[in-house]
């Protein structure tokens, strides 16, 4: 991660299937959009709120998310072992909500 840019947690909002896969599984390519781009996805706290790499990439102009490599800046499957927590997020009156976001 380049340093200054990250904040200590990145969030990844997967579907339940892929939580599924990567718990039975050991790790993940993630979703159609991360095998497609060639990275895995993640956000940053404020953007929810409105053996690999994290890169924060601007992707709008104006938008810099962190993304996830491997080596060489490869596609890599996350691990398992690097999700520290993990919680079912809900839509509470058209925003993201659950414990995790507000421990921040």
């Amino acid at each position: 991660m380049a340093a200054g840019e990250g904040e200590e947690f990145v969030y990844r909002i997967s579907t339940a299937e892929e939580w599924e896969y990567l718990q039975n599984n050991g790790s993940t390519f993630g979703g159609n959009l991360d095998k497609s781009s060639g990275f895995i996805h993640f956000s940053s706290l404020h953007q929810l709120q409105l053996g690999g790499e994290l890169v924060y990439e601007l992707v709008d102009g104006s938008n810099k998310f962190p993304h996830f490599y491997g080596p060489s800046r490869s596609f890599a499957p996350l691990p398992s072992d690097a999700v520290t927590k993990a919680e079912r997020l809900s839509v509470v009156d058209g925003q993201f909500s659950c414990s995790l976001l507000n421990e921040q």
